[in-house]
């Protein structure tokens, strides 16, 4: 019984895409506006589209200055900010100015890009195929890291007229780098140094409701879950509303897949921008992608999808079992930010994950830090953002 209702929860936390039931008394223009969009804050926006190689069309923004230094418009250091899982470029600048790192690393001069993996709100588009195929969804990290990195990275410094371009990873998209750094060399070499805050490699120890979706079996996760966008059922949302989080704004919180699967500091969450956050979250992805983390919490490793079967993975990788990827390969200077109460990036999981980055240059463990306090706490800036931004000054010199 305990199972089902976990299950239950999950269909219901996965939400709408905006994530939330009922009506915010919101005041916020920002809740309507996409992530180019630059008539509230006053900071530039520009938008572009990067074509992978197998035909997804991602959206790519860019803050190409600052409020402060908008009569300078010369050549700028280049810093390109990646999103987590279920999120989107907007999580780097969905607080305000002085706390969003987008908005920051603008007004210390740097011209800044916001990547989007594909199967997000901005990023659903593909050459060959359509959304609504099973044949759009056919993807996990592994094809980000394989074709959506490679393809931003060198579209952005290929219109920036650069060498190189400073990488801030959250999440999944440490996860993503660590794989495109160690498998690519020659695009490691393009990387001045990355920035990983929240660090996610292997999940052994993730302690995310996540991770009670390896109890499912996989038949049954398909026909819970489909098997294209990771997405929405809504027949337990009276459960959780009532037994769970009868709190008005608990619930709204609850119900959102994002902070279920990642948790949230309530008491280092700025409320006031909650429905900035739900609007824009979660971004989608893949029920593929949803799996290879349920896989990845089942077998301990930080390796490719499993395709299901010996032949089948012979036919992706040349091999009867999923490869491993080896960090050790990885030459890119790092930093690293972690948490001491994050539940997806497990202190365990980072503790086996430091040891075998052989270019780790600082790392900073925040003991009440949780999975989204490194994009939307309060006090990140204090904690992170001026950290980084005093490292890439230094970098400058």
């Amino acid at each position: 019984m305990w199972l089902l209702l976990t299950v239950a929860s999950l269909i219901s936390a996965l939400g709408t895409t905006h994530g939330f039931r009922g009506k915010l008394n919101s005041e916020s223009p920002e809740v309507t506006m996409n992530i180019s969009d630059d008539r509230h804050w006053a900071h530039p926006r520009e938008e572009y589209e990067v074509v992978t190689e197998d035909g997804y069309m991602l959206g790519t923004n860019r803050i190409p200055y600052g409020k402060k230094n908008s009569e300078n418009r010369g050549q700028r250091p280049v810093v390109f900010l990646q999103h987590g899982l279920l999120g989107s470029a907007s999580n780097w600048i969905s607080n305000l100015p002085n706390n969003s790192l987008g908005f920051l690393l603008a007004d210390a001069d740097y011209d800044v890009w916001l990547g989007n993996s594909r199967g997000n709100t901005w990023a659903r588009r593909n050459i060959y195929y359509s959304p609504d195929s099973v044949e759009f969804w056919a993807f996990s990290f592994d094809e980000m890291a394989k074709y959506d990195l490679p393809s931003t990275i060198n579209f952005i410094l290929k219109k920036t007229g650069q060498e190189k371009l400073h990488y801030v990873g959250h999440s999944q998209g440490t996860s993503i780098s660590f794989i495109t750094f160690c498998t690519n060399p020659k695009l490691a070499k393009r990387i001045k140094a990355f920035y990983a805050l929240a660090p996610v490699a292997t999940v052994k120890y993730m302690k995310s409701l996540l991770n009670k979706l390896t109890l499912i079996p996989l038949f049954l996760f398909k026909i819970i879950f489909g098997n294209t966008i990771f997405s929405p059922h809504n027949f337990f949302d009276e459960f959780l509303a009532t037994k769970v989080c009868s709190h008005e704004m608990l619930n709204l919180l609850c119900t959102n897949a994002l902070f279920i699967f990642c948790g949230f500091n309530y008491k280092n969450l700025n409320i006031s921008r909650l429905d900035v956050y739900l609007s824009h979250n979660p971004a989608g992805t893949s029920v593929q992608n949803i799996l290879h983390w349920t896989q990845a919490a089942k077998s301990g490793k930080f390796q490719g999808f499993d395709w299901g079967s010996p032949v089948q993975n012979m036919m992706h990788y040349n091999q009867p079992t999923p490869p491993n990827y080896n960090l050790t390969d990885m030459r890119v200077p790092l930093a690293v930010w972690s948490g001491g109460n994050d539940r997806l990036a497990d202190p365990q999981d980072v503790d086996l994950l430091l040891p075998k980055l052989s270019n780790l240059t600082y790392h900073k463990k925040i003991p009440s830090y949780n999975h989204l306090d490194f994009i939307w706490a309060t006090d990140a800036p204090q904690e992170v953002y001026n950290e980084i931004i005093s490292m890439m000054k230094e970098d400058k010199k």
